[in-house]
């Protein structure tokens, strides 16, 4: 297998002989590779050899049975992993327009996707019938250039290089806990939280910090407290009396009607942070891009 740079046109190993390499890096052997690809072992070992001969250097050193990535074919093994994605993710998107009028890649914070955003969406469906959203999630800011998604949820300040952002709410931060541990131990003030767990949100390290600052309370013991990653794992947390949370209203709504949770202290913080729809700039006249962001920015009018 060969290969050449043809002025206007780039030519590239073949996609078996990508996808039989990027399998044996992944599993670090070509049996299992060539076991989930349904092709024998010497099928792969040739493939990767092919490949070998066409870049003109050693992806794997081969000891005995054994094989490992070199530097090179670790370094090109990551490589050929994202372009298959990227392939894979155009090939399905291609085929979602079979009928439809489009599909949206959306990445999405998962608390405030799964209790703000999801819940909502029929509203977004019964207007646009024939546009499918794929949702991911996405706890940090990411490169869209190197991301299937079309567009994101994202929460901080309006700051993404190379991206349009629409501010879509604010939020309120309120200290929650459950009913029984706010009688047990008897919190009726600010300092009284200070004697129980704090439970902590991983993207969020300053959360109590500032809300006990806020209520004139020195903030040392701000990060004393079992972390969670998310939002959702927080506030379930706290419905099991672990702590006391500092959360998002917005993000508790459904426990703080049912009574799972309580505000023991109900002093919100708001700070200069919000929630954004963000997008690149190369997917700005997206038809479901538009489509979408009209719809939000409807949703959120006249919300914090």
């Amino acid at each position: 297998m060969t290969y050449e740079l043809v002025p206007g046109r780039l030519s590239v190993p073949s996609l078996s002989a990508l996808a039989a390499f990027e399998a044996a890096a992944r599993h670090g052997s070509f049996t299992r590779a060539a076991e989930e690809m349904n092709l024998t072992q010497g099928a792969v070992s040739r493939q990767v050899a092919l490949l070998e001969q066409s870049l003109g250097l050693s992806l794997f050193e081969r000891v005995k049975k054994r094989v490992s990535l070199t530097p090179a074919g670790a370094a090109y093994a990551a490589e050929v992993r994202d372009g298959l994605s990227r392939l894979a993710a155009a090939t399905l998107s291609a085929m979602a327009f079979r009928g439809a009028a489009g599909l949206l890649h959306l990445a999405i914070l998962p608390t405030f996707g799964t209790r703000w955003l999801i819940p909502r969406l029929p509203r977004f469906t019964e207007a646009h019938p024939g546009v499918t959203i794929n949702f991911s999630t996405r706890i940090v800011p990411f490169d869209f250039a190197h991301d299937p998604a079309d567009a994101a949820i994202h929460f901080g300040h309006p700051v993404w290089p190379g991206a349009r952002l629409h501010r879509l709410m604010g939020e309120e931060v309120v200290p929650v806990a459950a009913p029984a541990l706010v009688a047990r131990a008897g919190l009726a003030e600010a300092a009284d939280l200070l004697r129980q767990p704090l439970l902590q949100q991983s993207t969020r390290p300053r959360a109590w910090a500032d809300w006990l600052e806020k209520q004139g309370l020195p903030p040392e013991r701000a990060l004393m407290g079992p972390r969670f990653e998310q939002f959702a794992m927080v506030a379930q947390a706290a419905v099991a009396g672990l702590g006391i949370a500092i959360v998002p209203r917005l993000l508790v709504e459904e426990e703080l009607r049912s009574g799972a949770l309580v505000i023991p202290v109900d002093r919100p913080v708001r700070g200069s942070e919000g929630y954004y729809l963000v997008y690149p700039e190369a997917k700005a006249s997206l038809p479901t891009v538009i489509a979408f962001r009209d719809w939000l920015l409807g949703e959120c009018e006249g919300v914090g």
